[in-house]
């Protein structure tokens, strides 16, 4: 098992930033300033392109951590912010470059290569997971959901899917092609985000995908606009999605 080793820790406006590595893995862990209370975890999964302390992470960790009392950790995908990337990444960044250039569709490559990030990603979530639960101020006995969109949705439900601590998740914005099958295994409660206008996902698709998950619980939200216009307040319903779930007021 890795162990997680905290390398800076600062506190900005109540919230607790520390940052981590497990594996040789970055991430970051927000908490509450005052709590060492155990409170619910909730895993956040960065899109493509971006890394554990983006924008869109940093203010969802927020909304949760001040909302919620909740504890919210990320971690770098392979290929992303801090990490290296291998030459498999360049030759796939490479190629979706040039269809975008080109005016051909990004689906699957984007598809394809983030299945391939999954495949790495998922075991380092899982010892992250592992890690954190070491925490007294976490501890294994609270719920753990997930929030991802874009590629976090493509290492999201793979990762749900394997590991049974997950009790909720938000996904959104992603194809069905390599996550429909993962999803049929996957009962716990879901939101699920999609674009009505997305330029590079049909509505079909994301519908499909939607479709797939073997909830019984499961909840659509379905936004007017194209693929990054999806409404920040979007974050603020996953806040009070979680909340509902884990008996925390928002």
């Amino acid at each position: 098992m890795h162990s997680l080793h905290f390398t800076a820790d600062t506190t900005t406006n109540g919230v607790r930033e520390r940052d981590f590595t497990v594996g040789g893995v970055p991430g970051v862990l927000w908490s509450p300033e005052s709590g060492a209370d155990r409170a619910p975890l909730i895993l956040m999964g960065h899109g493509g392109g971006n890394h554990r302390k983006s924008p869109a992470m940093a203010g969802r960790a927020e909304l949760l951590v001040t909302g919620c009392g909740f504890h919210v950790a990320v971690i770098d995908a392979p290929g992303h912010g801090d990490r290296p990337r291998t030459p498999h990444d360049e030759q796939e960044i490479a190629e979706l470059f040039r269809a975008r250039a080109a005016g051909e569709p990004e689906g699957p490559i984007v598809v394809r290569y983030n299945a391939h990030l999954a495949e790495r990603a998922v075991p380092e979530y899982r010892a992250t997971l592992d890690a954190l639960q070491e925490l007294p101020e976490i501890g294994t006995e609270g719920p753990v959901g997930y929030f991802g969109l874009n590629m976090g949705t493509a290492i999201g439900v793979p990762f749900v899917a394997a590991d049974p601590r997950i009790s909720a998740a938000v996904f959104g914005l992603h194809w069905p092609d390599a996550l429909a099958d993962l999803a049929k295994q996957i009962t716990i409660p879901i939101e699920f985000v999609l674009q009505w206008d997305d330029e590079h996902i049909p509505r079909e698709s994301g519908l499909a995908l939607f479709d797939a998950f073997a909830s019984k619980e499961k909840t659509l939200h379905a936004n007017a606009g194209k693929h990054k216009e999806t409404p920040r307040f979007e974050a603020h319903n996953a806040v009070h999605f979680f909340a509902r779930h884990f008996g925390r007021t928002s």
